[in-house]
């Protein structure tokens, strides 16, 4: 048997004849894959089917129009999927090529196309990066044997935000005390919002009442780490714990109903 995995779909191929045959079984287990391409083997040794024609493969624009976005629109990354999306159907050269036609010289004349139209290197990307997507998911969907590799445009722009000190204290002046708490909580240890809200008092640990160290379970990655806590951060969960010990539930735990603070 020559079965192989491209995505999540199964795939066949063997001669009949001199011939090449390859398939998709549109089938995520291994199994039924080589029962299929078992079963076509036999049909074609008994005459029962002549050689099958190859399945006509869809356009760019009508795989993006048939399966991607009624697939995308339900997803909470629409949005993403959009920005891609919309360009690429307005390219008729790309949006009317065949799926298994298109190439990284494909993709690299759009993404010239869209420099020359005056958009930044980041922009492009962004699209590049949603078609990388779309590809790979013919693929796993059975419509695409292999997707071409994309290759992203140099030149892109990072855009890092550092809030300075001058602006956390304007911001401090102006917030609330529940967001100026988080406010100086996200800033002093350097936790990410969902880092800081999934935090446990077992979590926390006090030294002097000024400083301590911060135990990050639920991370970027699997693996935990620690945090020094400052002590602007100490003050603040030093007086939720005073809170917590009169009934006031957990600190930024996101599982007790009763927690101090909700995200």
């Amino acid at each position: 048997m020559s079965t192989y995995k491209r995505g999540g779909v199964w795939w066949y191929k063997f001669k009949f004849n001199g011939l090449v045959v390859r398939e998709s079984t549109r089938q995520g287990n291994d199994r039924l894959a080589r029962q299929m391409e078992a079963a076509h083997r036999t049909s074609l040794a008994k005459g029962e089917v002549g050689l099958r024609d190859k399945k006509p493969s869809l356009t760019l624009k009508e795989f993006l129009a048939s399966r991607i976005e009624p697939w995308a629109r339900v997803r909470p990354a629409w949005l993403w999927y959009r920005s891609g999306i919309r360009p690429a159907l307005a390219s008729k050269p790309l949006a009317e090529t065949k799926l298994d036609k298109i190439t990284s010289e494909t993709l690299a004349a759009y993404a010239a196309q869209r420099q020359a139209d005056g958009l930044v290197a980041g922009t492009v990307n962004r699209e590049l990066r949603v078609l990388r997507r779309v590809l790979r998911l013919a693929v796993e969907w059975g419509e695409l044997e292999r997707a071409p590799r994309v290759q992203m445009i140099s030149g892109e722009k990072r855009r890092d935000r550092v809030v300075s000190d001058e602006e956390l204290a304007r911001y401090l002046t102006c917030a609330s005390p529940l967001l100026a708490d988080v406010a100086t909580l996200l800033n002093d240890t350097g936790l990410r919002p969902d880092e800081a809200h999934r935090r446990d008092w077992s979590d926390i640990t006090f030294v002097n009442g000024r400083h301590g160290n911060l135990r990050v379970r639920y991370g970027k990655t699997a693996a935990a780490s620690v945090a020094a806590h400052s002590p602007g951060a100490c003050s603040i969960d030093g007086a939720l714990d005073r809170g917590r010990t009169a009934g006031r539930g957990m600190d930024f735990s996101g599982t007790n109903q009763d927690r101090a603070y909700r995200p």
